[in-house]
């Protein structure tokens, strides 16, 4: 078990790098935290005895999960989520009873409203709405892209 903690710890001190190549090769945050864990994977399940350079062996398998993870990506079209961002043409962003939000759109009549809570930079809530009663009486302003 000695052994195991050892190359626990060895891992974490690479978490940083090996989470950085990721993230420049996918894209995402979350996406990089997966190849990251599937690399902790492969090295628990590794004889890692013969490993004579942890930390290029970490980097290739890591960009090697990378890649499979874009393979992947490719055949299902996917995109990565900050790519996180672009609205449809029925979403709009919008001020919301004096807040940040966005406003679905749809035949020139708000759909849903979507208003966001931020403290600090971060966005703490989101409250959706979208009955068509409630919506008469929100306070929406459409901002200009």
């Amino acid at each position: 078990m000695a052994e195991r903690d050892w190359l626990a710890e060895r891992f974490e001190e690479q978490r940083p790098h090996l989470r950085a190549v990721a993230y420049r090769m996918l894209g995402s945050l979350s996406d990089a935290d997966d190849a990251v864990q599937e690399t902790w994977l492969r090295l628990s399940q590794a004889d890692s005895d013969e490993v004579e350079n942890l930390r290029a062996w970490l980097t290739t398998i890591v960009g090697r999960v990378s890649l499979n993870m874009l393979r992947a990506r490719k055949s299902r079209r996917e995109e990565p989520i900050e790519t996180f961002s672009r609205l449809s043409p029925d979403a709009k962003p919008a001020l919301v009873n004096g807040a940040a939000g966005v406003v679905v759109v749809l035949g020139g009549r708000p759909f849903a409203v979507m208003g966001f809570t931020v403290v600090g930079s971060r966005i703490v809530a989101i409250d959706v709405l979208s009955d068509p009663e409630r919506l008469r009486h929100i306070e929406l302003a459409v901002l200009d892209r």
